[in-house]
């Protein structure tokens, strides 16, 4: 398996946890849960989404690393127009839900490019460093020291909340529920931002822990 899809596969997984986190934070507030029945389905088709939009980044970064040069803000806009494709592909999905989504792409651009640059420039330094490290764990240490990866991490995540939020804010729910919008919009920031810390904070030790620490059943040489 090359490194670019071994590195979109960690990143699908990421998202997932990241999503399962929030969903169950949100269920954990009586009036949004009522909104949430009509929208956990669309938030996993997001979150499928958005996991193909990070691995075409990734991709991104691959390829400009092949070519030795750092990808610029050419390949940013590029990647940029090319996930409008993804966005096309995802509302046809969602035709058939009890909902229905119009992308306000002067609302979502913003964070949306911020999170291909930092992918994108996140990518091409691991992609790097694993072209003499052993294993994706070895190239996260080589290329970021804890403090900074558990920061980068964070943040990506919290871009990843903006766009989302950003996407619910467009999302036409059934009458009964439309007073809802608003509150799930900030329930949903609010969780998102939550969950983005605490995951970047475990996800870090679990990188960074002393391999002394390590059950031996779980040293894979990674």
């Amino acid at each position: 398996m090359d490194q670019a899809r071994t590195l979109a596969l960690l990143d699908r997984r990421i998202l997932d946890a990241f999503s399962r986190r929030t969903v169950d934070a949100l269920r954990a507030v009586p009036p949004v849960r009522l909104a949430l029945s009509h929208l956990e389905p669309l938030l996993a088709l997001n979150v499928a989404k958005e996991a193909q939009k990070d691995a075409l980044v990734i991709r991104g970064a691959a390829a400009a690393l092949a070519t030795g040069s750092q990808p610029g803000q050419e390949t940013v806009q590029r990647l940029l127009d090319e996930t409008k494709s993804i966005d096309r592909a995802f509302l046809d999905r969602v035709g058939g839900f009890p909902v229905s989504i119009v992308i306000r792409y002067e609302a979502v651009a913003p964070a949306r490019t911020q999170r291909i640059e930092r992918l994108l420039s996140t990518a091409y330094r691991i992609l790097d460093a694993w072209r003499t490290a052993s294993g994706i764990r070895a190239a996260l240490r080589v290329s970021y020291p804890q403090p900074e990866f558990e920061h980068d991490l964070c943040d990506m995540l919290k871009l990843y909340a903006l766009e989302t939020n950003a996407l619910s804010r467009s999302v036409r729910l059934p009458a009964i529920l439309a007073p809802l919008r608003e509150r799930l919009a900030r329930g949903l920031l609010s969780a998102m931002n939550a969950a983005a810390m605490q995951l970047a904070s475990e996800l870090s030790r679990v990188v960074y822990r002393s391999r002394r620490s390590e059950p031996r059943a779980n040293r894979d040489g990674s």
